[in-house]
């Protein structure tokens, strides 16, 4: 995903037909006989902090969420060019895996923490046609698979060995790309996904245009032809329901990171609000399936 200030570059562009039709689009029906998920609350999401992404932490227990933003990037690591996080994600059995881009280059890294506390750094070399953008990663429920995603318009996610915890990885050595998932719909600016199954995944998407599927910033649900491995898998895609866009100011709304909780069955999406009020009224929207 490009730096914030070249998003709200990118979604000016669009604000007006986006908030035209957010009123009208807003109540869309789900566009297919897939999940519905309704919202239950929110909580103020902090600018710095927790405005890229999220995700549940199962170990150890008792652990509270886990969030990305411009702050919570170490030093050490925006000092070496890597200064922008997406969302995260957490295997079920511990290992954390933060993604990172830089400004320019022909790589991507993985910032992982295994369940012992111990970080690590994995560096993916670009293959071809590969975008430098690194905006999520969802580690698969086996835990030895992750996908990840490139932002724009898109027809795959990425497959890579989920580092650290798939032996296969190391930090010494590159993070090679599996396989993928080739998509049978185009989505756009997908800014997170998490597994719900071992083959469906939820997807936030900050499309600023509605093109794709009727309306702007879709919930997004991917079904898999297979869990993911070494071997490409197809992904089916269908709309949810749009994000909710609700804030003091008027603007232009971006669509962050997701999460899925399996213990209690509660997704959690962050929708940054526009000008000032992305300091007042952002918010970690919640849902439980209908």
């Amino acid at each position: 995903m490009p730096l914030r200030a070249r998003q709200r570059c990118q979604a000016a562009l669009t604000a007006a037909l986006a908030l035209a039709a957010a009123a009208v689009l807003s109540a869309a029906p789900p566009a297919s006989a897939a999940d519905t998920w309704t919202e239950v609350g929110s909580d103020r999401a902090d600018p710095l902090t927790e405005s890229q992404g999220l995700t549940s932490v199962e170990v150890p227990a008792n652990s509270a969420n886990r969030y990305t933003g411009i702050g919570t990037i170490p030093v050490s690591v925006s000092s070496r060019g890597w200064n922008h996080v997406g969302d995260p994600d957490e295997s079920y059995d511990g290992y954390y895996v933060e993604p990172y881009q830089a400004d320019s280059g022909t790589a991507k890294m993985y910032r992982a923490q295994a369940p012992d506390g111990t970080w690590s750094e994995y560096v993916h070399t670009l293959a071809s046609g590969e975008a430098l953008n690194n905006s999520w990663d969802a580690i698969s429920p086996d835990s030895q698979y992750m996908l990840s995603g490139e932002y724009g318009t898109m027809t795959r996610f990425l497959v890579f060995p989920t580092p650290g915890a798939n032996k296969s990885t190391s930090p010494s050595a590159n993070l090679p790309l599996a396989s993928v998932v080739n998509l049978d719909h185009a989505v756009r600016d997908v800014q997170g996904c998490d597994f719900t199954s071992a083959t469906t995944l939820l997807c936030s998407s900050d499309d600023p245009d509605g093109s794709l599927f009727g309306y702007t910033k879709p919930l997004l649900q991917i079904d898999l032809s297979a869990q993911p491995g070494t071997a490409n898998v197809t992904g089916h895609v269908t709309a949810l329901r749009q994000l909710p866009l609700r804030s003091s100011c008027s603007g232009t709304f971006e669509a962050e990171g997701i999460d899925y909780d399996r213990r209690t069955g509660t997704l959690r999406v962050i929708v940054v609000s526009p000008g000032f009020c992305v300091l007042t009224d952002s918010k970690t929207y919640r849902f439980t399936k209908s």
